[in-house]
């Protein structure tokens, strides 16, 4: 059946704005800065388009508000992006992320002496006053981790999935990309490539142990049928194991032993994982490292986490609480 001239005309979409050009010496500066940090970096794809994107945005600003070129940016044009996107709908986190992005850019551009002055050495970053990682009480850790059956392999393979996550904070990404030989059972430790093409060991205890060594024993292989795959975690299908796959076991889970799922992200055992270590007294910079922070403030928003669980503790035994 044809469509009326009128009803087409109700569902058409608006059409996108262009974008705003950039000036033209911006688009080969921008394609030499990341040219370098993947020389001297080696980051990874998804990192240097992050990079590329943010420094676009910059520079596409500055040409909308100012008609000028990214290397003619000063401190106050900066300070004005950085006023302009915090007043509208981008969040304090995002907004930081992209002032890293300048910055590194700004270093670059004066070390290779494209310009006189670094315009964001002086900047300070927003304060986000509301980032808060969701986490698990401990009792709802325990839960979660009882709920996968044992007794199957898709059960198997869950619990040593998270166990291994809750026992050594590794990113979902991380997780997912674990291969066999990442995994050294005897030592008690897994080798993780993180953020930026870093690696570092982080250890396990023994109930991860436990947990992994039945799925490689008893699961993993069943999974398999036989077909070579070097993922250490594995589908029901014989592929490498998925964010959303994780994400999607982790919410059935969740549900099953009656956590709400607004409680839930997918890196809610990474931050259980830190909040937990920090309530039994572990120092931060040891949190730190075993998370793959770069920064320690980083690490710290899960101190808010932590000094409001000892204040729960203070006013429960101390007999000056109340």
């Amino acid at each position: 059946m044809e469509l009326s001239a009128a009803s087409t005309t109700s569902v058409a979409k608006p059409k996108r704005e262009k974008p705003a050009p950039l000036h033209a010496d911006d688009a080969q500066i921008i394609d030499t800065f990341c040219d370098a940090l993947w020389l001297e970096s080696g980051l990874a794809k998804h990192s240097l388009d992050a990079y590329r994107s943010d420094v676009t945005i910059l520079a596409r600003w500055l040409r909308l508000t100012h008609d000028i070129a990214l290397l003619r940016c000063d401190e106050r044009r900066v300070q004005a992006w950085m006023g302009q996107h915090l007043q509208g709908n981008t969040k304090s986190s995002s907004a930081n992320r992209r002032l890293a992005s300048f910055r590194r850019f700004f270093r670059w551009a004066l070390r290779e002496k494209r310009i006189e002055a670094d315009p964001t050495v002086r900047l300070d970053q927003a304060v986000d006053r509301t980032r808060t990682p969701k986490t698990l009480t401990e009792r709802q850790v325990d839960d979660l981790l009882a709920a996968p059956d044992s007794g199957t392999h898709l059960g198997q393979r869950d619990r040593a999935m998270l166990e291994l996550v809750y026992a050594s904070g590794l990113r979902v990404s991380e997780l997912v990309n674990l291969s066999v030989l990442n995994l050294s059972l005897n030592d008690g430790v897994v080798r993780i490539l993180g953020k930026g093409g870093k690696e570092r060991l982080v250890p396990f205890g023994d109930q991860a142990r436990d947990t992994l060594n039945q799925y490689l024993e008893e699961a993993r292989p069943d999974l398999l049928f036989g077909r070579p795959c070097d993922a250490l975690f594995v589908t029901a299908r014989g592929g490498a194991m998925t964010r959303q796959n994780f994400w999607h076991i982790i919410k059935g889970y969740a549900t099953q032993v009656g956590i709400a799922l607004a409680a839930i992200t997918p890196h809610v055992m990474r931050h259980a994982f830190a909040t937990h270590l920090l309530n039994h007294g572990a120092d931060l910079r040891v949190v730190q490292m075993l998370l793959g922070h770069t920064d320690i403030s980083t690490t710290q928003i899960y101190t808010h986490v932590a000094r409001a669980r000892l204040k729960d503790l203070h006013a429960q035994h101390h007999p000056r609480a109340f």
